[in-house]
């Protein structure tokens, strides 16, 4: 069992490219996707702080400028969020000493670092997102034989902890959970009631992979819409959730469903509010192709971040309810696929790609794809892809 600061990253070759472009690096990230594991071993040089320790905060925050004066040549400095006046001392420094990647900055907060950053860093930074494992990581690293199963994949989910320890999922998910509630979701939000924002993020898994209606989720838990905004802010902020937004090209506008949907960052956390503990569990659940579309969802976004790229991914919903669950766009054409949790092909699942290449135009197609759990596959329709070599089918498009 390889020890997490032996494996190769597939974000490694984006942080090797901003290294020699910015005088800071940002690394950002839900807690426990291995960021700090990741700089420390790829800046094995530069001192290490982590703000999360007590006595370092203090001094950071009580004198800033002699808390960074220990650093001449600059530091990696984990979780920089918690002492957001560090970052204009830093602006200061890195204009003066003009020192490529002189400091490296991580945090698992998203939106309070990047608001820091575009205040005070804005040009003097190149910012990576390191999600969990990837598939591809976990295949070269740890079954490398075999493949697991995917609704073995979609229970243990891939946070590194899970493989590089060999912890239980729910024994994992369960002290995540609770680390998150205690400590993150304290800081960011005066959320009184913790019982019922545990029910809301049950509800949240039982909606993965479905349009985002605030309104019912502050119906069903007797709360305001506001409320339920605020919640789902503070969910995609610690990197719980992510809304994957419509795709609305101008000829289409008029009849599209203007609503984002929901994922979560990682299927074993979602199965584990589920109370889904075993993968035979899976088999007849009635979300498993839920589930199974949002593994696809989100290993295709880490695919992006790892190429350091923005997400460009949306999905498609008419009024009528003709649905495409991916579009991946490329300049100002798209791959579009469906997602099918079956491993046997049935030609109904083109129908929506046809209809969609129709209604959008031959023009702004690059390819159809169908992404399921059977074998690969080239049609003269669509190309059938296995999530196992996702990275590989998409990494055509952007190699172009």
């Amino acid at each position: 069992m390889p020890e997490l600061s032996n494996i190769k990253r597939d974000i490694e070759k984006s942080l090797s490219y901003l290294k020699s472009m910015y005088p800071v690096i940002t690394v950002t990230g839900p807690r426990q996707s291995g960021k700090t594991t990741l700089v420390k071993s790829f800046f094995k040089k530069k001192p290490y702080v982590n703000l999360e320790h007590p006595k370092s905060r203090e001094f950071a925050l009580n004198d800033p400028e002699l808390f960074l004066e220990q650093y001449p040549d600059g530091a990696i400095i984990d979780e920089v969020q918690r002492v957001p006046d560090l970052f204009s001392y830093i602006q200061v420094i890195v204009d003066e000493k003009k020192q490529k990647s002189m400091f490296i900055l991580t945090g698992s907060q998203q939106f309070g670092l990047i608001d820091a950053i575009n205040q005070s860093l804005a040009g003097r930074t190149g910012i990576l997102t390191l999600l969990p494992f990837s598939i591809d990581e976990i295949k070269n690293n740890y079954y490398k034989k075999q493949e697991l199963s995917f609704d073995e994949l979609i229970l243990k989910g891939t946070y590194p902890k899970v493989y590089s320890e060999a912890i239980k999922p729910q024994i994992m998910y369960r002290d995540y959970l609770r680390t998150y509630i205690e400590r993150d979701l304290r800081q960011m939000s005066e959320i009184r009631n913790l019982e019922i924002f545990q029910r809301f993020l049950k509800i949240c898994a039982g909606r993965s992979g479905q349009i985002l209606n605030y309104s019912n989720i502050a119906s069903e838990l007797g709360l305001s819409y506001k409320t339920i905004q605020e919640w789902i802010s503070i969910l995609q902020a610690s990197y719980i959730v992510f809304l994957l937004p419509y795709y609305g090209a101008d000829n289409i506008k008029k009849q599209i469903v203007k609503s984002p949907k929901l994922y979560f960052y990682d299927t074993g956390l979602a199965t584990y509010l589920l109370d889904i503990y075993e993968a035979n569990h899976l088999l007849n659940h009635p979300l498993r192709g839920a589930i199974f579309e949002n593994l696809v969802i989100a290993e295709t976004l880490k695919y992006r971040f790892n190429k350091g790229l923005e997400p460009n991914l949306y999905f498609y919903r008419d009024k009528s309810g003709k649905e495409i669950d991916l579009i991946y766009k490329v300049a100002d054409k798209v791959v579009a696929s469906e997602i099918k949790v079956s491993k046997t092909f049935h030609e109904s699942f083109f129908n929506n790609l046809e209809y969609f290449q129709n209604l959008l135009g031959d023009e702004q197609f690059l390819a159809r794809s169908i992404i399921y759990s059977g074998d690969n596959m080239k049609r003269s329709k669509a190309e059938l892809i296995n999530p196992y070599k996702l990275s590989k089918f998409f990494n055509k498009f952007d190699s172009e």
